[in-house]
């Protein structure tokens, strides 16, 4: 589907991984396809993170749903709030307008220090997926007839 519309989709050329979720876990990084048996990938890598901000670069604008790792336990945390931040960045400078979306997006988003800085922030995850898709929504549905009555 990403092709058959232009889009390209990024996945981690590299991964952080561990053996323990927990803060200050020994960690490892290791190619996308190389997470050992009895480990958990737990964030995107130094090099998919460089691969990240290079796609940004270039972007107008920023779509995101979704954090890139467990941003909740450091160091886990680290390509979450680097490329929440490189979005902020560009979004002040006016190079790009950025959208995120979900509970969890914005909770990241809040950890980096990056939210009041995106153009637009919605708790919604599943409904703002849908609404970018044109997909009717029940409740603003109801609330379209109810103001049109």
């Amino acid at each position: 589907l990403a092709a058959k519309s232009g889009c390209r989709l990024l996945l981690p050329s590299d991964v952080v991984v561990s053996r323990e979720f927990k803060a200050g876990a020994r960690k490892q990084i290791v190619a996308n396809d190389a997470c050992p048996e009895d480990a958990m990938i737990l964030d995107a890598g130094p090099e998919a993170l460089r691969d990240f901000e290079a796609e940004l670069a270039g972007a107008q604008t920023i779509l995101w749903n979704g954090p890139l790792g467990a941003f909740e336990i450091p160091p886990f945390d680290h390509s979450t709030k680097m490329l929440a931040r490189t979005a902020a960045e560009m979004t002040r400078a006016g190079l790009a307008v950025s959208v995120a979306g979900g509970g969890d997006t914005v909770a990241a988003l809040n950890v980096a220090d990056a939210a009041d800085d995106f153009t637009y922030v919605s708790t919604a995850g599943g409904a703002f997926l849908e609404w970018l898709e044109g997909k009717e929504l029940p409740g603003l549905a109801a609330l379209t007839r109810a103001k049109a009555a």
